[in-house]
């Protein structure tokens, strides 16, 4: 009989241990984006949002305390980088007693399903956020094609 009880104790306690390495995973793997700062992709990297809306594509990117002047945004092809600076300076006269937000660079790439017409691309920033919409160029959109 104490054989038979030590091995259920054993085998609740190859339980216990894979319950406490699955909560330790998955609190981690929670961490960055419930409790962390804004840029935590790895490499201060903005959260972002890529969707297609029938002619264009359309970008988000997370942006909090950067300017426009700031803001780089390349396009070529199908290919898209946003990339950008945070700069924080204390005010004139004031000394700085704790800084959270530090100052900081990114860079984000996007290679896009189809390519897009750079002429009519249009950029905001508001709240923020960044909004990009991007219009497909005329050979990436379908065409009807009449059979003779």
């Amino acid at each position: 009989m104490f054989a038979k009880i030590n091995e259920i104790d054993r085998m609740f306690g190859a339980m216990d241990l894979l319950r406490t390495k699955m909560d330790r995973l998955f609190n981690e793997m929670d961490r960055p984006y419930l409790h962390g700062p804004t840029f935590t992709l790895g490499t201060n990297s903005p959260r972002t949002n890529l969707m297609e809306n029938g002619d264009n594509f359309e970008v988000r990117a997370e942006l909090p305390g950067i300017s426009k002047d700031d803001i780089s945004i390349k396009i070529q092809g199908n290919y898209l980088e946003i990339s950008g600076k945070r700069t924080i300076e204390s005010p004139e006269g004031y000394k700085a007693h704790r800084n959270e937000r530090s100052a900081t660079t990114f860079s984000r790439s996007f290679t896009l399903p189809d390519e897009v017409d750079v002429e009519k691309v249009d950029a905001a920033l508001k709240d923020g956020i960044l909004y990009l919409t991007l219009p497909k160029s005329e050979a990436a959109k379908p065409r009807l094609i009449a059979i003779n």
